[in-house]
């Protein structure tokens, strides 16, 4: 079929049984295959042009983008100014005369608000003239970022539930004492009009800056990883655009390097979706991906305390980590605001130190309790064998579904490092893991023996 009309001859009616995608001087043909294409070009006469197929992509008077495939075009249609385009795929749509619009694939719709855009200045305004909307504002993160960027001087709008924390149980006097220094919108980022009539009554017509995403599923189970690491992250993309955001800052996690649970994938797709609408030019993000937490570590404390054997999986050198603490992740995350280094990046964070592995977090733990070290060694094909049977139960009794995800969760994180995965060797870097912060796992370790475990309950998420 032809892809470039010419207006200036008459039209005569031509029919092919190939593509012939190089009229440039000849008179235009009518193009026959199966339904009408609903997309008039110009005020020139136009050929019929007919497709087998819906044509997606209108055609109106914005400025012509750049289409990039894999190999030139080397046959310029008209004596205006010509797009560069390559080819890897064919663009049977591409009809040049009239200006085209972006186009942009993935987030559907993404209105973007028709104030004037501030990407390009957000980042010169004093923090008091910068606004930030933390969405998981009061998860075991978010709590720490609101509070750091509260510091640093920014005006936060803190987005939380009614009822909040560990399986609810903050009310909202706890969490606007939690939060304190911040506006607090209570709303529910799962639905998307409820979330955008809550910022109305708070923002009215002002723009949001930059918003920065704690939102984590906290069961880890198949249908709550996808209604919060992926649609109510993306709900705050949504509404964030329509007020204006120029700058995303998500909260990822490193292990999505090897996707194998359904957290992983959806945070995957999200963030697939946020580097799209980065293409667009007024838009950038921060994806930050830290390795484990001090409080994922630190659940054996008073059990070895108490004179228990510290847990570990096959030798104790199956994984290894760089754990970082809630203040060294805040800090970084909040660097990412005005950071032009870290515009449009992946960031993996770790912790000061070495990598440790669970044999060393455990040796260390007997060494500042003063006992002898006594360790019980779990073989991982028992981790294994349980998945197995789930996964069989599964099939039986589809209810099981998150009970099968809990154990393969278990068995990552008993077996997969929390490093950066060498591109070259496809193994696990320690070197390769940048590391931030001052805060170290020993004096995470002396404060919990010393304190115990207040506010670093692990609740849902104990099965990691």
């Amino acid at each position: 079929m032809s892809l470039y009309p010419h207006h200036c001859l008459p039209q005569p009616i031509t029919r092919y049984s190939i593509i012939n995608p190089h009229l440039p001087s000849l008179p235009q043909p009518t193009i026959r295959c199966s339904i009408p294409s609903p997309h008039r070009v110009s005020s020139l006469p136009q050929s019929t042009i007919r497709y087998s197929i819906t044509n997606s992509h209108p055609i109106s008077s914005l400025p012509q983008p750049t289409i990039r495939y894999s190999r030139p075009n080397p046959h310029p249609i008209s004596s205006l100014p010509q797009l560069t385009i390559r080819y890897s795929i064919s663009n049977p749509y591409s009809i040049y005369s009239p200006p085209q619009p972006n186009i942009r694939y993935g987030l559907n719709p993404i209105k973007v608000s028709t104030a004037p855009n501030s990407a390009p200045s957000f980042r010169a305004k004093d923090p008091k003239d910068i606004t930030i909307l933390v969405v998981g504002s009061t998860g075991y993160i978010g709590r720490f970022v609101v509070k750091e960027l509260v510091r640093r001087g920014f005006n936060v709008i803190s987005v939380a539930r009614g009822r909040s924390g560990i399986r609810g149980r903050s009310s909202k006097e706890d969490t606007l004492q939690e939060l304190q220094g911040s506006i607090v919108c209570f709303s529910d980022v799962t639905d998307t009009a409820a979330l955008e009539e809550s910022l109305a009554e708070f923002c009215g017509a002002r723009t949001i800056d930059v918003v920065v995403s704690c939102l984590a599923s906290r069961s880890g189970g198949v249908k709550d990883s996808w209604k919060i690491d992926y649609e109510a992250t993306r709900n705050s993309l949504v509404v964030g655009r329509k007020y204006g955001v120029a700058h995303f800052v998500l909260l990822s996690a490193i292990c999505v390097q090897k996707p194998l649970l359904e957290f992983q994938r959806a945070k995957l797709k999200f963030e697939a979706e946020l580097m799209e609408e980065a293409k667009g030019g007024d838009f950038t993000y921060s994806i930050v991906r830290p390795t484990a937490f001090f409080k994922s570590l630190g659940g054996q404390v008073e059990l070895v305390k108490d004179g228990k054997p510290y847990v570990m999986f096959g030798d104790g050198r199956l994984c290894t980590c760089k754990p970082i603490s809630e203040e060294d992740l805040a800090s970084f995350i909040a660097d990412c605001v005005l950071g032009e280094d870290k515009i449009c990046k992946i960031l993996p964070i770790g912790g000061p130190g070495k990598a440790l592995t669970p044999l060393e977090q455990g040796e260390m733990l007997f060494r500042l309790l003063g006992k002898e070290p006594k360790f019980l060694k779990v073989p991982i094909g028992v981790m294994d064998f349980a998945i197995g049977l789930l996964d069989f139960l599964v099939k039986i009794f589809p209810v099981m579904e998150d009970a099968a995800e809990f154990g393969k969760i278990g068995r990552y994180y008993a077996a997969e490092s929390m490093l950066v995965v060498d591109p070259e060797t496809g193994e696990y870097s320690a070197e390769k893991t940048p590391t931030y912060g001052k805060d170290t796992l020993e004096d995470f370790f002396e404060k919990v023996i010393r304190e115990g475990m207040a506010g670093q309950e692990l609740g849902e998420q104990s099965i990691f």
